[in-house]
């Protein structure tokens, strides 16, 4: 996956799956690792967020985020969570793909499709990053999808390996003698 479009969204959500799914049985209260939220609670966190980023498309609200939310069942249990994420995945996926390129819709600022669809990507790799570091599988996001990840949400990235690059970006571990960043944000908003 090298595009930000639905293809890429589609694609992160298959290799989180692809990632997570054998671990289902594992204990997925423990931290999600160096997040304070549980790895389910992180999983249920991705598809929140999916599914938000597909409402604000489909809105396209001009100046803030749409009143509703997602509530994952406490009782789900991680595949159920899984498949609520690859649900909401593929909504925001089929969102960025009816979207027309021009269209807008808030966060922080006016954001494109494109842009939606990378941030869902982002949240996708990164989280479950987390939670492999949780449940001690070993998993560094993919090269290509955190290359576009990086260009389209971190213009200011420094080069190298783009997962290395990603993780650094987002706080998640040092780079090439930098310490891990303690506050970051991306860039989803169009000037």
């Amino acid at each position: 996956m090298t595009d930000t479009g639905g293809a890429g969204v589609r694609a992160a959500i298959g290799e989180m799956g692809r990632v997570l799914g054998p671990h289902t049985d594992a204990d997925w209260t423990v931290p999600a690792g160096t997040l304070e939220w549980s790895c389910w609670t992180t999983a249920a966190h991705v598809a929140h967020d999916l599914l938000a980023y597909a409402g604000q498309l489909a809105g396209r609200p001009a100046d803030g985020y749409l009143p509703f939310d997602l509530r994952v069942s406490p009782t789900a249990t991680p595949a159920q969570v899984l498949t609520v994420v690859a649900a909401c995945g593929d909504l925001l996926a089929t969102a960025v793909d009816a979207a027309d390129p021009g269209v807008r819709a808030w966060h922080f600022g006016p954001c494109d499709p494109a842009g939606f669809a990378a941030m869902g990507v982002a949240e996708t790799l990164l989280h479950t990053h987390d939670i492999t570091r949780g449940l001690h599988v070993d998993w560094q996001p993919p090269a290509a999808p955190a290359a576009a990840v990086l260009t389209r949400l971190f213009p200011d990235a420094p080069p190298g390996p783009p997962a290395e690059v990603l993780l650094w970006m987002t706080g998640r571990a040092e780079f090439d003698g930098r310490p891990r960043r303690t506050s970051w944000t991306w860039q989803a908003a169009l000037p």
